[in-house]
Formats: C-alpha cells, structure tokens, sequence
C-alpha cells in the first residue's frame, strides 16, 4: 500500500465524535467581549459567507495571514471557539502563551508540521473544534502568497469539511512593526466547504505544491470577492 493510500484511508478512519461541540473559555469570553464593539466600529468588521460554515461538526479553516490580530478577526463574529496552528515561540513569552494554552492554540514550528502538531490538531477536530491554518508561513500583504504544502498532512488526517477563508484588510490595520490598530476596514469571507470531488484530490495526492496552489486560487477568488463587496 502506498503511502497516499495509507493517507486516504486514515482520512476515512478518523471521525469527529458525536458530542457536544466545545464551547469557548473564560478567557476567549472576555477577550471577545472586550474586542467585539471596537473590531465593529474602529475596523468596521464585516462578513461575508457565515452561513456556509456548518455549526455541527469540526472543519479546518485555510486563511491568509495579514496579521497579528487575524485570529481575533477570524474569530469575533463566530459564535464557536477556533483553534488556531501558531508559531511555537509565542509559547515560551509569559503572558502570550498563558494566553495562546488559554485560547486552544497549538503550537508549531515555523519549519516543519510536526506529528505532535498534527495529532492534536486531530484530536481537537474530533472533539468538534473549528481549527485554522495559515498556509502562507508567515504575514503577507496584501492578495494571498503562495502557500506551503504542509497543511496537507492534517487534511489528509481528517474527514472534516475544510473552508477556504479570506481576510481583507488586516495587513493595513496592524501592520508589521505597528503599534496601534489603525482605523481600517476588515472584511472576512468564510468560503464555502471543499466539495467531495475536491477533498478527495487532496486526500489521493500527488504534486502537493500544485494541490496547495490549487487550495490557494480558492482564497483568493475569496479575497477578490471581499475586495470588491
């Protein structure tokens, strides 16, 4: 058995549970509520797309990342916790990664998608968490960059619906080396999940640089959609 075949047939075996989904922490409560009223008036925050995300199993959201704060942007609107794929290094900051455990957030390194990544990713997708990925790597400015192929190893892990999803605007609300959210309007679009046709290229797979690209063509015809509503 090949290993894309291996891949495929642990994407089959891997189920979300059939339990209540996860609610959000105290902590995720209070930063939510302190962000929610300046994110709608001081960035203008809207979104596009809220109802294509379905609210009784788990899902990867695949996002550009413009900013530090996407996360919170991504998140504010919704009304279910995410977990998020962030850098391991935030972790070893005290108050950032007292933070980062609080908020679900699984650490990762800026290098490689290590197993024990990935597992937990799995398991918080089992339990019914929506979990994002920044394919990018890193912040970009602007339309979405390429994107690396190693999110795919989690795809590959799950049958979950995967959502492509688009952030507008962040990159010029925060900026790198800015030290205040400026007055800028933010736009998420929540695209539609991958169809059965599309999830199972991802899971046979074959040229995984050519699969991501693909992947991210489907955010930017998102960011174009958000850049002109």
């Amino acid at each position: 058995m090949t290993s894309e075949s291996k891949q495929t047939d642990a994407a089959h075996e891997i189920k979300p549970t059939s339990q209540p989904l996860p609610r959000r922490t105290i902590i995720w409560l209070v930063i939510h509520a302190i962000l929610y009223l300046p994110f709608r008036l001081w960035c203008r925050t809207a979104v596009i797309g809220r109802e294509n995300i379905d609210n009784t199993q788990g899902g990867i959201f695949i996002v550009n990342h413009q900013s530090f704060l996407d996360p919170l942007f991504v998140g504010v609107r919704l009304t279910r916790p995410l977990s998020y794929l962030a850098r391991d290094s935030l972790f070893k900051l005290p108050f950032i990664g007292w933070i980062c455990r609080s908020m679900h957030v699984i650490p990762i390194s800026r290098t490689a998608f290590r197993g024990s990544s990935i597992r937990t990713a799995v398991e918080r997708l089992k339990q019914g968490f929506l979990v994002g990925i920044y394919p990018e790597g890193t912040r970009s400015s602007g339309a979405p960059k390429e994107f690396r192929p190693g999110f795919l190893s989690l795809v590959r892990r799950v049958e979950v619906p995967i959502y492509p999803v688009a952030l507008i605007g962040a990159d010029k609300a925060m900026p790198r080396n800015a030290w205040f959210i400026r007055p800028v309007k933010v736009t998420v679009v929540y695209g539609k999940a991958l169809t059965s046709e599309q999830h199972q290229r991802l899971l046979d797979g074959g040229d995984d640089k050519a699969l991501a690209a693909e992947i991210r063509d489907m955010v930017a015809k998102l960011y174009e959609e958000g850049l002109n509503a």
